[in-house]
């Protein structure tokens, strides 16, 4: 079973950047469309970008519109791990950013989460 963990949130000020990580154990992320979800407080969890396989080795990407232009998703097989690159951060993006593993024929895997706080 695919464990996910992420790291790399924090508190930041408007304008600040940021990286989040998440990092897989119990399988190879290789095969696997991965994601960033955020969720803010009494709002749902929302889509934030994605990378997934269309060949032996292309990957793409898909990004919400609200963060396009400011954050990059990317991935690194060899060490398993995920990460999205946030860059001139605003307040609306505060919020818990999960990490999600998806699969054909598999269950989808989720993280713990990671806070990330823009003041203002």
């Amino acid at each position: 079973q695919v464990q996910l963990v992420e790291s790399g949130g924090g508190l930041v000020q408007t304008g600040g950047s940021l990286r989040l990580s998440c990092t897989a154990s119990g399988g190879t992320l290789t095969d696997f469309s991965m994601g960033w979800f955020r969720q803010a407080p009494e709002k749902e969890r929302e889509f934030v970008a994605t990378t997934r396989r269309i060949s032996r080795v292309t990957y793409i990407t898909d990004y919400a519109d609200s963060v396009k232009g400011r954050f990059t998703i990317s991935r690194d097989n060899a060490k398993n791990t995920v990460y999205l690159q946030m860059n001139n951060l605003k307040p609306e993006d505060t919020a818990v950013y999960y990490c999600r593993a998806a699969r054909s024929g598999s269950p989808d895997y989720w993280g713990q989460g990671t806070q990330v706080t823009v003041s203002s």
